[in-house]
């Protein structure tokens, strides 16, 4: 029986035109290989959307890594773009997403336990945003980035990672960091309300330096919302 794609749809926040595009990135050629008939049809697995999906994440991982380290230094992004592309990182996201459960597997793979495998999961994902793009265009894949990826909250194999470039991702080290520098008070953090039913809520949290700086943001954790709220006063404070 094939999963519904309804959730995952909703949790990456786009609707897709064409489900079977999303259908077919969760296809792994496993599942094509047996039920291909032999007409000389393509087989629709996920593979060139696979490598699609990887190009197309380069470049918009690049593009906001400009944008939001306009100061950063040649060296400095490129560290910061190989931890958001990596295996790893990508890894987290698609277990995040419960990618696992969507895919459609070969019966050996299925029984070998190809659900949890951290290769076709991150396939998988780089499948996903190659149909995300080829639905609805650039715009719908970069904010599944930016929610997804950019402002994912680490794993724990991930802050184990001696080579985890703290820079992108935490943004509450940095924000302590400038208004120590700055001889300001340290930030403050408060979780102003949740909403949502319980198996997706939305958490917004308020960053707060004394009186005059403070920025609110959303997440679907109490982590990557403090960690947007403090971005938000980190960028306001920069640009005094």
């Amino acid at each position: 029986m094939r999963a519904d794609l309804a959730p995952l749809e909703s949790a990456i926040q786009h609707r897709f035109s064409d489900p079977e595009k999303l259908r077919r990135a969760l296809t792994h050629s496993s599942h094509a290989n047996e039920a291909h008939t032999g007409t000389g049809a393509a087989r629709a697995d996920n593979e060139q959307l696979e490598f699609l999906g990887d190009s197309i994440l380069g470049f918009l991982i690049s593009d906001a890594l400009v944008a939001r380290f306009p100061d950063h230094r040649e060296g400095e992004l490129s560290r910061l773009k190989a931890h958001l592309v990596s295996a790893m990182h990508l890894h987290g996201v698609a277990r995040r997403l419960d990618l696992g459960s969507y895919l459609e597997l070969g019966r050996s793979e299925e029984m070998s336990g190809g659900r949890s495998k951290k290769t076709l999961l991150v396939d998988a994902l780089e499948a996903v945003i190659a149909a995300v793009y080829l639905d609805g265009g650039l715009e719908p894949v970069r904010r599944f980035l930016e929610a997804w990826v950019l402002d994912a909250p680490m794993d724990d194999e991930e802050s184990d990672d001696a080579a985890h470039p703290a820079g992108m991702t935490n943004f509450k080290s940095a924000l302590q960091e400038l208004a120590q520098a700055r001889k300001l008070p340290p930030p403050r953090y408060v979780v102003l309300r949740e909403s949502g039913p319980e198996h997706a809520k939305i958490f917004t949290v308020e960053a707060r330096i004394g009186p005059d700086w403070t920025a609110q943001a959303e997440g679907r954790s109490k982590k990557v919302a403090a960690q947007r709220a403090a971005r938000g006063v980190y960028e306001r404070l920069l640009g005094t």
